[in-house]
């Protein structure tokens, strides 16, 4: 009988240095926020708001260390996402005078996010930027990607697209939407119910950016599976659907409709508890909306 060797498994087990392994665990850690954590638990926007800047910037310092992290990625792009719209670009936008400086510097946020995004897609699939940005080489790349991907495709692709929306004038990104069509035509065939419906509302906006643009069915369709798909816990699609398409078709019955169920929306209600922090911020976007009603209708 042959004896057993421990060696191999001695010098795997100090191939991690202590250090390392300490990294990782808190990377780990954090990474485990990816769906929100406590943060989308949170009722106090405010303490989150001067948390954030912390654990994100915390996240970067474990990411220099940890460089073949996707998850981290997926962290910090999630992260900087939500930290931008959230407490930097709503509140400029919902100001008496909105605050340009602020837009901006929510667009730089985006960006860093984007990047993170990007990252992590060619650490865990070897998917570069050139890659997606080349018409010939893009949909070869997308198919490596899985249903677990998804994520890291959605917080990618949000922030690349927010980047653009936050100025139009920037042409070398505005090249870059058939790049984040692919990315979210082949999210949508992964798992199109990725975070309940997510996927198709961000899709309610986006379409219309599309080169064949969209069409009212198409939006009701991708806001009818959201809402479904949230299943009563979300109420971002109903702003969505009010401000980019009741509003430009200017069907103020709906649009007031949409933003008053927003408006009444029990955000603390227990089943709804993992989107209380979105369900604020879209809670605030819908009152601030019902409050400037003049300004969108001309009746």
């Amino acid at each position: 009988m042959r004896p057993i060797k421990f060696v191999p498994l001695l010098a795997l087990a100090f191939a991690c240095s202590p250090s390392h392994f300490a990294l990782k665990h808190v990377a780990d850690a954090l990474s485990g926020s990816g769906d929100g954590g406590a943060f989308a638990r949170d009722d106090d926007p405010e303490l989150v708001r001067d948390a954030l800047p912390f654990a994100l910037k915390t996240m970067e310092s474990l990411a220099d260390q940890l460089p073949d992290d996707a998850p981290l990625r997926l962290s910090m792009a999630s992260g900087f996402t939500e930290y931008a719209y959230g407490f930097v670009q709503q509140p400029a936008e919902l100001k008496a005078n909105p605050d340009l400086d602020q837009v901006a510097r929510a667009r730089k946020l985006y960006l860093r996010a984007r990047q993170y995004g990007l990252d992590g897609l060619k650490i865990s699939r070897g998917i570069t930027e050139a890659q997606l940005a080349s018409g010939k080489d893009r949909e070869a790349a997308l198919a490596k990607l899985k249903k677990e991907d998804v994520a890291l495709v959605y917080w990618t692709l949000v922030p690349w697209a927010a980047a653009i929306a936050a100025n139009k004038r920037d042409l070398s990104l505005v090249g870059d939407l058939p790049a984040i069509a692919a990315m979210l035509d082949r999210a949508l065939v992964l798992d199109e119910t990725f975070d309940h419906g997510a996927l198709h509302e961000f899709s309610v906006t986006f379409d219309s950016a599309r080169p064949q643009g969209t069409t009212p069915e198409k939006q009701k369709m991708h806001f009818d599976k959201a809402m479904a798909m949230s299943e009563g816990l979300k109420i971002s699609p109903l702003v969505t659907y009010a401000s980019e398409v009741a509003a430009p078709a200017q069907d103020k019955k709906q649009y007031l409709a949409l933003l008053k169920q927003a408006a009444s929306f029990d955000v603390d209600k227990p089943e709804a508890r993992s989107n209380r922090l979105a369900n604020i911020f879209s809670q605030r976007r819908a009152r601030y909306l019902l409050a400037h009603v003049d300004d969108v209708f001309s009746d």
